[in-house]
């Protein structure tokens, strides 16, 4: 049994990571911890107890964390993930409080409690990490491992022109982290799931479909480009319909962007990373990011070549198989939304 311990900001793309990790048998989801970013970090726990209440798994810790960036201000992104920051899915109040335990807590006492057991998934900006870095610095050895999704490395951004969300809500935050792991052994170097992989991670209409016939819904689930905006999903089976009209928002926001009728799932990708469940490459490099320039701010800067003289601190995906990730995440949630239908 694999222990995965999740930080999110839960918009859309970190619900389906959830949710995937919640159907793969192998993984205990050992807690998840909220910080600000797609939206406020309130929001975000109400948003992921209400999905472990939807999928049957209501018990699993949820500690809200951070709720505004080291130094900066807060920017939220409901244009991008809805007012909620699930888009057009509507879930009913979770029943589940939120933890008496501050997210930072979380971190340090499970990472104590069991070394060398737990994986670190970061979904969202990391501010909470940085946080418990700093109360226990030894982190990054008491982890099995980490894995981040964020940045972009000789890459477009997709929040400036070089910076990518998740840093760019908090890059002091990242700064810190990449400079906690400086030095350490490759094998506990961070994976990072940078925009160069998971912008290859593109959920269409016909995925939606697949996911329907996986969970055995007897009618064809149709998310399509010529309908209106803002259609709502049909479907008998409430974890489909909730994860197809979370995706239509996406969907819709994509092609307003000038990126197609597609979804890149970021979050879905790094999740099944860490649960060894898709085939990726990667190469070690120094990472730092940058903290001070107007123009700059959130960038993140790979060495790959020794020229600052450091030692690496991050192994950055360099490769990774776009149809096997898909062929994953609609196999085994639609495995998990097939053993949900109650009709």
């Amino acid at each position: 049994m694999q222990s995965v311990l999740m930080d999110v900001d839960t918009g859309i793309d970190d619900a389906l990571a959830i949710v995937y990790l919640l159907s793969r048998p192998e993984v205990r989801l050992a807690a998840i911890t909220c910080t600000a970013g797609n939206v406020d970090a309130r929001q975000v726990a109400i948003n992921s107890l209400s999905l472990l209440e939807l999928c049957g798994q209501e018990g699993i810790e949820v500690a809200v964390g951070a709720e505004v960036p080291l130094t900066i201000p807060l920017v939220t992104t409901e244009e991008t993930h809805g007012p909620q920051g699930i888009g057009y899915a509507v879930l009913p109040p979770p029943v589940q409080q939120v933890s008496a335990r501050h997210a930072v807590d979380v971190w340090v006492e499970e990472a104590r409690a069991h070394p060398g057991k737990i994986t670190g998934l970061i979904t969202g900006p990391l501010t909470n990490f940085a946080l418990a870095l700093r109360r226990e610095p030894e982190l990054p050895r008491l982890l099995k491992g980490l894995v981040i999704m964020g940045g972009s490395f000789y890459y477009p951004g997709n929040t400036t022109p070089t910076a990518e969300w998740n840093t760019a809500v908090d890059p002091h935050a990242a700064k810190e982290v990449y400079a906690a792991y400086r030095g350490l052994p490759e094998d506990k170097l961070p994976v990072v799931c940078a925009l160069e992989s998971t912008e290859r991670i593109e959920l269409r209409p016909e995925h939606l479909r697949q996911l329907g016939d996986a969970a055995g819904v007897p009618e064809p689930e149709l998310v399509l480009p010529d309908q209106p905006e803002g259609l709502r999903s049909t479907s008998g089976n409430p974890l489909v319909a909730c994860l197809s009209d979370a995706v239509r928002f996406y969907l819709e926001f994509h092609r307003r962007c000038g990126q197609g009728y597609v979804a890149h799932m970021h979050d879905a990708f790094a999740a099944c990373v860490a649960a060894g469940r898709t085939p990726f490459s990667t190469r070690p490099a120094t990472v730092d990011v940058e903290t001070d320039s107007p123009l700059l701010a959130g960038t993140t800067v790979a060495d790959f070549r020794g020229l600052w003289g450091l030692p690496p601190n991050a192994r950055i995906v360099a490769g990774n198989d776009p149809a096997h990730c898909l062929d994953e995440l609609i196999s085994s949630v639609g495995a998990l939304a097939r053993s949900l239908d109650v009709r």
